[in-house]
């Protein structure tokens, strides 16, 4: 996607140097940075502190580790640490293990002086087949919202984010923000009440950012806000991503998205969730008692960060450090709430038998 004009995607290989170059997303919206991923630790690092994030961009980032650990020493043992390392920097997000496990099984049996590079070309087409499938689930949303778009007749389509689930989250498109990109480009008019998305704020500092660079009417809402929109009729849908989806439909995403759920379900509006079969775990059916919540620093509830008067990035403590802070990085939405799953491989229905039918459809084994 854009930033100042400019295609770019969330991570890449140099074509010259071969080097993995990512942006730093927590550096944004303010400043924008590119970083070199130079071995496995600065990978792990870039996923465990969110200069990376996103179920899909975790999960190429975590391919990209391998490749880096196994230039260093192509063994079995090499190829196990890294990724034990990479697997414990995050819990939640499917895609990370799946990810790994993947270029396990690729790499098992390839002799050790040539695993650097199978390492590197299948981490090139992990992230080539995310782009691919990410801009297949914008086109299958889009089909969603120029239904909804008709009963607009011409005013302009309005939806309601949460997190960023955008191309910053992806390699490139998104999941959430690919129909809405995807509508913005056929002429769709459309405005996007983009929620803050605390305590880390994605949505202010990175959905924000990109509906920004691509030219998308957007505004940013307090995170409490969504459901006083949803009782004035002022959303006609909500679309949000997932880190992790059960075989069951049961969805789990930022802290947050429940609520959203429950006030959409409240009020008729649907609640659409993107993801690719990636995201899916199919070796599970409850989502609220078998996927691990991560719990992240307390700091990250307790200051935020922005840009001062003089143009500085900076941290403040918004309360006390004698007060104790839980800081839940997800929540689970469950299946009933959702009004339907948008994938790579087409809508369906949240429910075992809605994913079963397009898994059994699809082009090739997920």
């Amino acid at each position: 996607m854009l930033i100042g004009g400019q295609p770019h995607r969330s991570i890449w290989r140099d074509a010259k140097s071969g080097a993995i170059r990512i942006i730093d997303q927590t550096r944004l919206p303010h400043r924008f940075e590119i970083k070199t991923l130079g071995d496995l630790e600065a990978a792990c690092e870039a996923i465990r502190v969110m200069r990376v994030r996103g179920a899909p961009l975790i999960g190429a980032t975590a391919a990209y580790g391998i490749h880096l650990a196994l230039a260093v020493d192509g063994s079995d043992g090499s190829l196990d640490a890294a990724s034990d390392a990479l697997i414990a920097t995050r819990p939640t997000a499917v895609n990370l293990r799946w990810a790994v496990e993947r270029m396990r099984a690729v790499l098992r049996d390839v002799p050790v002086d040539a695993r650097a590079a199978r390492a590197r070309d299948e981490a090139d087409r992990i992230c080539d087949e995310d782009a691919d499938a990410c801009e297949s689930i914008g086109t299958h949303g889009l089909g969603l919202f120029e239904s909804l778009a008709t009963a607009r007749a011409g005013e302009p389509l309005r939806i309601l984010t949460h997190c960023n689930a955008g191309w910053l989250a992806t390699v490139d498109w998104g999941t959430a923000l690919a129909p809405i990109y995807k509508a913005h480009a056929a002429g769709i008019p459309i405005h996007v009440w983009v929620d803050e998305t605390r305590p880390r704020n994605q949505g202010a500092s990175l959905t924000a950012f990109e509906l920004r660079e691509m030219g998308i009417p957007h505004t940013v809402v307090v995170d409490n806000a969504g459901g006083h929109l949803m009782q004035r009729g002022e959303v006609d849908a909500v679309i949000v991503g997932s880190d992790r989806t059960t075989a069951s439909g049961d969805v789990c995403n930022k802290i947050g998205t429940y609520l959203k759920a429950l006030a959409a379900h409240a009020h008729d509006v649907p609640f659409y969730v993107a993801l690719p079969f990636s995201t899916i775990d199919w070796s599970i059916e409850d989502g609220v008692a078998q996927i691990p919540i991560e719990e992240r620093s307390s700091e990250e509830v307790r200051e935020i960060t922005g840009l001062t008067a003089e143009g500085e990035v900076a941290s403040v403590a918004l309360f006390d450090a004698a007060s104790p802070a839980a800081n839940p990085a997800f929540d689970v939405t469950p299946s009933r709430y959702v009004t339907r799953l948008v994938t790579e491989h087409g809508v369906c229905r949240a429910s075992r038998a809605g994913l079963a039918a397009l898994r059994a459809s699809a082009p090739t084994s997920d």
